[in-house]
């Protein structure tokens, strides 16, 4: 293994050519430099140098070591950056969730990094599955999914319940809503479009629409941009169901008609991280913003 504290040496001769500097630099002698070089040099097996008076240049060994050290002082530094994971408003911060919640939670993390611009979220938006199998293989460090999962595997606590909506074009907001007139309308469909419409029809208590089947309505169009998902509706074209903060965020909702159900249908929200894994401190401040913004 090749000594620190000589490679520091010989990465500062290199990068200010001249042993004299290097000593009052590294306050040493210039016989303690000529030392480290030469015991670096014995334990290479090569002359690392090419000396011209009190100046240096590098031969081709000579380049390899400099580059091997400087490479291993920023793995040096990276550990150590890494080890001062406690600092609650530095690194960053790996979360994913639904692509409606992320249109709302993430203008609060930009808010976050605003107040504290060293703190840095990463958000994916992802569907459940995926979400739960990033934490597993420790791509993302937290997540929001909307069932509680198995707990040998993960630890979670349920941060709320959002409303889903049956959302229709303007014009059916006077028009009793019934499976015939979602037939008749058509399914804007998006990947979580059957397990929002089940969820919806088990729940709604409304007798007109509890015997639907999410997987018989005729689709009248299919996205799976979120953004674009209401795009149709507001001009007309079919319908479909979503959280409520997909509605929130979209730019026309006056053009939507949201059907009121007899029974609100809430779709409860988990935090999950992964069992026996210490997070640093800066995802409790995440988390504490999370909270906030979706309490």
């Amino acid at each position: 293994m090749l000594n620190p504290l000589w490679l520091n040496t010989f990465c500062t001769l290199v990068d200010i050519g001249h042993f004299t500097q290097t000593a009052e630099q590294l306050y040493m002698t210039q016989p303690g430099v000529s030392q480290h070089i030469k015991k670096l040099e014995n334990a290479c097996g090569y002359n690392l140098l090419k000396r011209e008076g009190k100046s240096v240049d590098l031969t081709e060994q000579g380049r390899l070591v400099y580059d091997f050290a400087r490479q291993q002082q920023r793995h040096t530094a990276s550990l150590i950056e890494t080890l001062s994971f406690d600092d609650p408003y530095n690194g960053i911060c790996k979360l994913s969730c639904s692509g409606a919640l992320a249109l709302s939670l993430y203008p609060e993390c930009i808010e976050l990094q605003k107040m504290h611009p060293n703190l840095v979220t990463f958000l994916e938006a992802a569907p459940n599955h995926k979400i739960l199998d990033d934490i597993q293989r420790g791509n993302i460090d937290i997540g929001i999914v909307t069932h509680r999962p198995t707990p040998n595997l993960f630890i979670s606590e349920e941060l709320t319940k959002e409303p889903l909506c049956l959302v229709l074009p303007k014009q059916y907001q006077n028009t009793p809503i019934t499976i015939d007139v979602l037939m008749s309308c058509g399914l804007i469909k998006h990947p979580d479009a059957e397990h929002y419409l089940s969820l919806y029809f088990d729940h709604c208590q409304d007798a007109a629409l509890e015997n639907g089947n999410a997987n018989e309505f005729p689709i009248t169009s299919y996205i799976n941009q979120l953004s674009q998902i209401l795009l149709p509706i507001a001009q007309g074209i079919g319908f479909t169901v979503l959280p409520q903060s997909a509605i929130d965020a979209f730019h026309n909702k006056d053009a939507l008609y949201i059907h009121q159900p007899t029974q609100i249908v809430l779709e409860s929200l988990f935090l999950v991280q992964k069992r026996n894994r210490d997070l640093p401190k800066r995802y409790q401040t995440l988390i504490t913003k999370l909270k906030e913004t979706l309490l």
